[in-house]
């Protein structure tokens, strides 16, 4: 301006300063982009970002404190336990086998800890990834406006995971599992260990056959009975899919191991004989034998109490789902106990001591190993990872959580129970033991051999259901008793548990009611010994077995001349 007179210069920056402000308020350009509206809401701006961070990074690393923290009481209890059993041994000499184990036992965790090390690093690398990317196109944009936005999501999103998801998983307790006292189920029997409930349609319209042809649930004895009734309301319930096409469906349910002594002592011949009673007793209701449907563990003990015979006249079908009937042909849990000495193969590291002397198996332990078999999905911190990333889902949103993620956090964490020893040992034995060349199992039932090959000559009728990513009971091993003798399969998608929680739902592609098992898409890479052409669901398995019973029962058909017409012969078909 020196070339200007004065009185023009001080009449061209006050038009300046009347059209565009001050420089404080003026819009600032940069290399990134617009930004700068008012100097006192700049730094209020700036001010707020940096709270937001402040907390948010707070409420990580609290939420990364709490991951590993219930990841690490269950080992404080297992590393006692261990310490108890060591030291009731000090009276034995100590050997270099004994230094040899010891030493593998030293390896062997070191192996696991590597192991849980190496997906928490790639966890932790993909999430920091994804937000740099967001950081970085955030100031890309207005600032300070765009931090400001990227702080506040990430607040809430950190907000929800530490504060609004645990009680989100305490508050769906009213609407998961089975509330037996809520009119949707009636007591039929009972003994010392166990009670037998029926359970009612929750469908409009439908009411339950008294002629039909029954079932008993049997649920896991690890998992709990109330995975199988997940969310009966929202149409996502294993029993009511059953029952709500009018089967009389019965569920058996183990009463609490904490204050019944008759469970605490309990032995596989004890489950045998109240599974042979509530047979007699439903099929004495009914008038027809019963099928038997047990899931997971709930399945492994019904196949072996119809092999022990107590239940021979009382049932003629079986369905089994996602049961682990030969452990040993399992590559992920053989791989683990491979690497566990021989010497620490032992219950004794599990169990704890009742108030009243009686020791059982702590849940809470075996719980603990099962996620040490997975720790490259269990390990706390990808654990904390995988539960951010399903609150943080990008953009505007804000963090939701599904009733069905609130369920299963809930199962998995309220479910835990204490396990009778008996009962226990009948799973570990069929873990660590191969079935043999003959299909006898490992374990025995009233002092007798139990053989997968006696199925045929108890003409049991059995379906298999398997799901194809199971991580837990993987396919050889839910599908041993194929090389023994004949089974229809049902192949499903996902994992373990979503036999209960997905494909119970009536609306879902591959639900348990599914006619044709090829309408899933899925083509097992495995060669079926017996599936024929036929592959059914679950609840159509069952409602066929009654369309035979009744044409069996029927009166043949007769001409006009009363001649009896010759029957088909052709299996029954549904479209």
């Amino acid at each position: 301006m020196k070339n200007i007179p004065p009185f023009e210069a001080s009449r061209l920056v006050t038009a300046k300063l009347e059209t565009e402000g001050p420089p404080w308020r003026q819009e600032q350009v940069g290399p990134a982009g617009n930004h700068a509206p008012d100097y006192f809401d700049f730094h209020a701006t700036i001010f707020q970002t940096l709270a937001n961070t402040l907390r948010s990074k707070f409420l990580f690393w609290m939420g990364v404190m709490r991951y590993a923290s219930s990841f690490m009481n269950p080992f404080w209890l297992a590393f006692n336990n261990f310490t108890d059993m060591e030291m009731m041994r000090l009276d034995r000499p100590f050997s270099l086998r004994h230094a040899n184990d010891l030493i593998d036992l030293l390896l062997f965790e070191i192996h696991l800890a590597s192991r849980g090390t190496m997906a928490s690093i790639s966890a932790l690398n993909d999430y920091q990834t994804k937000e740099l990317r967001e950081v970085l196109s955030a100031a890309g944009n207005s600032l300070p406006d765009s931090i400001l936005r990227y702080s506040e999501r990430q607040l809430k999103i950190m907000d929800a995971l530490y504060y609004a998801y645990p009680r989100a998983v305490r508050d769906i307790e009213p609407e998961y599992g089975l509330h037996l006292d809520n009119g949707g189920y009636t007591k039929t029997a009972e003994t010392e260990r166990f009670e037998l409930y029926q359970a009612l349609p929750t469908q409009d319209g439908v009411a339950t056959r008294d002629g039909g042809k029954p079932m008993i649930i049997i649920p896991p004895y690890v998992l709990g009975a109330n995975i199988l009734a997940f969310l009966p309301g929202g149409n996502r319930s294993y029993v009511h899919a059953f029952a709500n096409h009018g089967i009389p469906t019965y569920i058996r349910v183990i009463k609490d191991i904490g204050k019944t002594e008759a469970v605490q002592s309990m032995t596989g011949e004890d489950d045998a004989l109240d599974l042979r009673y509530f047979s007699e007793v439903v099929s004495k209701r009914h008038g027809k034998p019963v099928t038997l449907n047990g899931y997971c563990q709930g399945g492994f003990m019904a196949v072996i109490d119809v092999l022990s015979g107590q239940l021979n006249g009382l049932v003629d079908a079986l369905i089994t789902s996602v049961a682990p009937l030969d452990g040993s042909r399992g590559k992920s849990m053989v791989d683990y106990i491979e690497h566990l000495p021989f010497r620490f193969r032992d219950l004794g590291y599990a169990l704890k001591t009742l108030p009243n002397g009686k020791r059982v198996v702590d849940g809470r332990i075996l719980s603990w190993v099962f996620k040490l078999k997975s720790i490259e999905n269990e390990a706390p911190f990808l654990s904390f990872y995988r539960d951010l990333m399903m609150f943080d889902q990008g953009g505007a949103k804000s963090p939701g959580l599904s009733k069905v993620a609130a369920a299963i956090s809930h199962w998995l964490t309220y479910d835990i129970t204490d396990l009778p020893i008996e009962i226990t040992r009948l799973s570990f034995d069929s873990w660590t033991k191969p079935v043999s060349k003959e299909g006898t199992l490992p374990v025995r039932l009233f002092g007798k051999p139990l053989n997968f090959t006696h199925m045929a000559q108890l003409g049991i009728k059995w379906l298999i259901c398997v799901a194809q990513n199971d991580d837990l009971v993987d396919l050889p091993t839910a599908l041993a008793p194929l090389t023994f003798t004949d089974a229809e399969v049902a192949v499903f998608p996902k994992g373990h548990a979503s036999i209960a929680t997905s494909w119970s739902s009536p609306a879902a592609a591959c639900s348990l009611e599914t006619v044709n098992m090829e309408e899933c898409g899925i083509k097992p890479q495995f060669r079926l010994k017996s599936l024929a052409a036929k592959s059914r669901g679950p609840i159509r398995f069952h409602l066929d077995l009654e369309e035979v019973e009744k044409e069996q029962k029927a009166p043949p058909p007769t001409s006009e001349g009363g001649k009896k017409l010759k029957q088909s012969s052709q299996p029954l078909s549904k479209s």
